[in-house]
């Protein structure tokens, strides 16, 4: 007998994204508000602030107690971590969450720390977020630990992945490694560094904050050890999740309080957490998945990112054609033929970032400039004294309003 397949509901459009953002509606200077800031946090769809909201309204309570709002407190925090485990293909009793990516990571670090010393390595890269540079560095003076930082070509925005190969060698305790640089949005492929490290013999840490709400996390088909994003990043509220292996969640010697639990997930979560944050980034996820259609929320994610990136890819062909077509704009990082996300970084001759910032938000188009603590790329550009201007598309992005950015900026450069 031959197997009847179920056809999928299509993914739900754009428009029908956009009507669950209330904050798509705001208006300043009598237009409607576009927003290019989500690669420094995205807008909030309404099902996530009534989730927090009824957690705090009807639930609100610490966990670990025999009451009922603390029983179903920690009912909450369980179905979180399954359905953050669905996000990045794991396992539920491998989700930490913190206060965000960087807390995490500092933490995280300090416990592998613990264990390293004088002639270990920890290999990073220039093209990352500091929240993936800072921590490892901190145990050059805390450890003695030797840090090798990976070549950045600024002319492509991508690693210089012959000079990987020649860090990789000696006493490499870790390679840390973004999924994809929120400066440039060049995407690198994690698979290839974690087989390289893991064929040292070194652990893996995947700062997967940027690419999250562009390529759906798989830590099986990445083959990473540990992989650290953040809710804010992708239409929850501020709060941090880490995945790690089960077997470096028990072994790392993370600081904790003597009386706190000694299993993982729990001993790496420090203090009382944010448990409507928690339920915010469960209510993120479970957003996510209904964009798309499937018999679980692994496969509905699966398709809704499929048709996130689809719509994403054509707007940042738009983006990146219509502005560096702009006489004095100069566009950085990857082609569009090439892997990246949809976010597009630029200057405009004779205007700091700031500038361009400040005058396209009065045409109510939002976007940020600085280095967004990617410092060591916008040195690396030529840019340290001032920053870039980065614009990124979100699932609420419309063609429209592209359209309306390229004509704020060509105003500007011409």
């Amino acid at each position: 007998m031959t197997a009847t397949l179920t056809a999928r509901r299509p993914a739900l459009t754009t428009e029908g994204i956009r009507i669950h953002f209330p904050s798509l509606e705001r208006r300043h200077n009598g237009q409607q508000v576009a927003y290019f800031d989500g690669p420094g946090g995205t807008q909030v769809p309404r099902v996530v602030v009534d989730a927090m909201s009824d957690y705090l309204l009807n639930h609100n309570s610490n966990s670990g107690w025999a009451y009922p709002s603390s029983v179903e407190t920690d009912a909450a925090v369980a179905a979180s971590r399954q359905a953050m485990a669905d996000f990045v293909n794991g396992r539920a009793d491998e989700i930490v969450f913190g206060q965000n990516m960087t807390s995490l990571t500092f933490h995280l670090a300090r416990g592998l720390g613990r264990d390293w010393g004088k002639g270990d390595v920890v290999v990073i890269t220039e093209l990352d977020h500091h929240a993936n540079q800072a921590p490892w560095r901190d145990l050059e003076t805390e450890r003695g630990v030797e840090v090798r930082a990976v070549r950045l070509d600024a002319a492509t925005g991508q690693l210089d992945w012959d000079d990987l190969a020649r860090k990789l060698t000696g006493r490499v305790k870790l390679l840390a490694i973004g999924a994809a640089s929120n400066a440039l949005g060049t995407v690198n492929d994690v698979h290839a560094a974690c087989a390289m490290a893991k064929a040292t013999g070194a652990i893996t840490f995947v700062d997967a904050v940027h690419s999250a709400p562009h390529i759906l996390p798989d830590v099986d088909a990445y083959g990473c050890d540990f992989l650290a994003c953040s809710a804010y990043k992708f239409y929850g509220p501020h709060i941090g999740i880490l995945w790690g292996r089960p077997e470096l969640l028990n072994s790392v010697r993370v600081p904790k309080l003597i009386p706190a639990p000694n299993e993982a997930p729990d001993r790496l979560e420090t203090g009382t957490q944010s448990f409507e944050s928690i339920v915010g980034a469960h209510a993120a996820v479970d957003y996510l998945a209904g964009i798309g259609d499937g018999a679980t929320r692994r496969e509905r994610l699966v398709h809704a990112f499929e048709a996130m990136h689809e719509r994403q890819q054509a707007l940042v062909e738009q983006m990146w054609t219509g502005l560096s077509a702009l006489r004095g704009v100069t566009t950085f990082g990857p082609l569009p033929t090439e892997a990246r996300t949809s976010t597009v970084s630029f200057t405009v001759a004779g205007h700091t970032s700031k500038d361009v910032a400040l005058a396209l938000a009065e045409q109510a188009v939002f976007v940020s400039n600085g280095d967004f603590y990617a410092t060591t790329v916008i040195e690396k550009l030529g840019h340290a004294a001032d920053g870039i201007v980065r614009a990124g598309a979100a699932c609420y992005t419309t063609p429209g309003e592209v359209e309306r950015l390229i004509a704020g900026v060509a105003a500007l450069s011409s």
